[in-house]
């Protein structure tokens, strides 16, 4: 039967180290560390409040830095309690917006918190994390209980956040649901009693009024930390729909090479949140050369997900395939489109991918013996290629290239 240490286990120390590594924000410092000694020296640890909103499907690698520093804290012998917001993805999260966000229906948010505690299960062990819906205790409170949470807060005190100012000045709607949102996150911690609540930089009005709610409420106001949002693989707002995104179930394959054209500038941050390499070997790696500093940082974020070996194949792959045939980093990948049926022509197949401009250019093209799979030159203009299991390196001459995923 597998063991786990306890929190008293490891010094204040220890415990301050985890919480404060890639930390932004730490409201404060001074009562986390009262709090962490009282608790010790009861053989106790914390109860660490971390919530998620299932607004969308799936999850990417941004989304895993607060999920990595709760997995430290678990480690620690601290209690992960995991706020899955139904109630409040229903009302969607105002930070960052610009425009009133469209209300989900409940049905819509359990199709996306469908696939969310299995892509959290990633990275944390779901057995010891606490998980709670807070629809447990939304769901049950009438009109009155409504209006006693409204009367938390004034409209003053809620358009100090920076989001709504700019709308205001903007002119954009806001709407009164809105103006639930912060009270919601901050009462789901009242529920748990949380003696901690982590989040994203832009969480940290939210987080703040679950210190005023719980303070309110003659709870030990929790103490909130903060870790940063990074930009995606081009230096935007990281997201699918810009395609510069790495997923949290993206293979090992595609996690390494869609790290390898990250931009250098950008090292540093994804080093500090998505690894745990020591400060002063991220130093070393990070004056060296930029291609080895990427190559490890790359290494290290898929072999957290797929583990060493499938880190390590990755890796040659992409030394083979790219660095050793000085193929550009950023290969685009085409699907196999589904009213392509079971096979394609070839020519059709180099046309649809964009490598050539039609298909008797395509067929040129490979009858002069500049057309390759996965290196092998393909020579008969006749042939087809059936929708491929694994993804397939295909080159037209030295400068077209890209990947055929099934």
């Amino acid at each position: 039967m597998q063991t786990h240490k306890q929190a008293s286990d490891f010094s204040l120390e220890e415990h301050l180290a985890a919480f404060e590594r890639g930390c932004v924000d730490l409201v404060d410092k001074k009562d986390l560390s009262k709090l962490l000694e009282s608790r010790l020296a009861k053989g106790q640890g914390l109860r660490v409040k971390f919530g998620m909103d299932p607004s969308s499907a799936d999850l990417h690698i941004g989304h895993s830095i607060p999920l990595l520093k709760l997995r430290d804290l678990q480690a620690l012998g601290h209690t992960i309690v995991l706020i899955v917001g139904d109630s409040t993805a229903m009302v969607g999260d105002p930070t960052g917006r610009s425009k009133l966000r469209p209300v989900l229906t409940r049905e819509e948010v359990d199709e996306n918190l469908r696939t969310y505690v299995e892509q959290a299960a990633l990275i944390l062990d779901m057995e010891r994390v606490e998980v709670r819906r807070n629809s447990e205790w939304f769901d049950s409170l009438n009109f009155e209980g409504l209006l006693k949470l409204c009367t938390r807060m004034t409209v003053a005190q809620m358009i100090e956040r920076d989001t709504f100012q700019t709308r205001m000045e903007a002119g954009e709607p806001i709407g009164i649901n809105e103006f639930l949102y912060p009270l919601m996150q901050g009462w789901d911690s009242v529920e748990v009693k949380a003696d901690v609540e982590l989040g994203g930089t832009d969480q940290l009005f939210n987080l703040l009024v679950g210190r005023r709610l719980q303070g309110q409420e003659e709870q030990r106001p929790q103490v909130v930390f903060t870790t940063p949002l990074i930009n995606g693989l081009d230096g935007r707002k990281m997201s699918k729909s810009y395609g510069n995104a790495v997923g949290l179930k993206d293979d090992a394959r595609t996690m390494t090479f869609a790290i390898m054209r990250l931009d250098d500038t950008a090292m540093p941050v994804w080093f500090t949140q998505l690894t745990r390499v020591p400060d002063s070997e991220m130093a070393t790696l990070l004056a060296g050369h930029p291609r080895e500093a990427k190559a490890r940082l790359a290494f290290e974020v898929t072999a957290g997900y797929h583990g060493e070996e499938a880190a390590r194949e990755a890796a040659q792959a992409f030394d083979r395939e790219v660095r050793d045939k000085q193929l550009p980093d950023d290969i685009a990948t085409t699907e196999w489109q589904d009213d392509w049926g079971d096979a394609l022509p070839l020519p059709n197949l180099l046309s649809q991918m964009g490598l050539v401009q039609s298909t008797s250019d395509g067929r040129r093209m490979i009858q002069q013996g500049a057309v390759r799979f996965d290196g092998e030159v393909q020579s008969d203009a006749r042939a087809t290629c059936a929708r491929p299991a694994e993804r397939l390196l295909v080159q037209v001459g030295k400068k077209r290239v890209g990947y055929l995923a099934g």
